[in-house]
């Protein structure tokens, strides 16, 4: 008998064996150059503030002026956070940090990078 192993309730996985959400970032106001990213939305939260999963693209610099506050945790690869008088910092796998709202700069993907986010969205009027 094959027994189905499934969650206690309330207790999410984060899994990527189902399709990811797939979109092209291409706005000139944004990049400097089209990327593409995958997404695997693992969970959100009943208001829709919060979300949560496994992000993944290749390299690119984007212009960030953050209304949320992001947490990440870096799988694979590099990032740089510069923020808009010049002050940098890079992390790597298994480095953890938070993007808080009010965050005004650049976030670049030196290489491909795959990291597990939560993020919350700004209070809904």
């Amino acid at each position: 008998m094959t027994q189905v192993q499934t969650a206690p309730a309330h207790v999410i996985a984060f899994r990527t064996d189902s399709p990811p959400r797939e979109a092209r970032v291409d706005d000139p106001a944004i990049v400097d150059a089209p990327y593409d990213a995958k997404s695997w939305r693992c969970f959100t939260d009943a208001s829709g503030r919060a979300i949560s999963g496994i992000w993944e693209a290749g390299p690119h610099r984007e212009h960030c002026n953050c209304d949320y506050d992001e947490m990440c945790h870096i799988l694979e690869g590099q990032v740089r956070l510069t923020d808009k008088e010049g002050t940098a910092q890079t992390f790597g796998p298994g480095d953890s940090f938070v993007v808080a709202a009010g965050f005004d700069g650049t976030w670049e993907n030196l290489t491909p990078v795959r990291k597990v986010f939560f993020i919350l969205g700004p209070a809904k009027s």
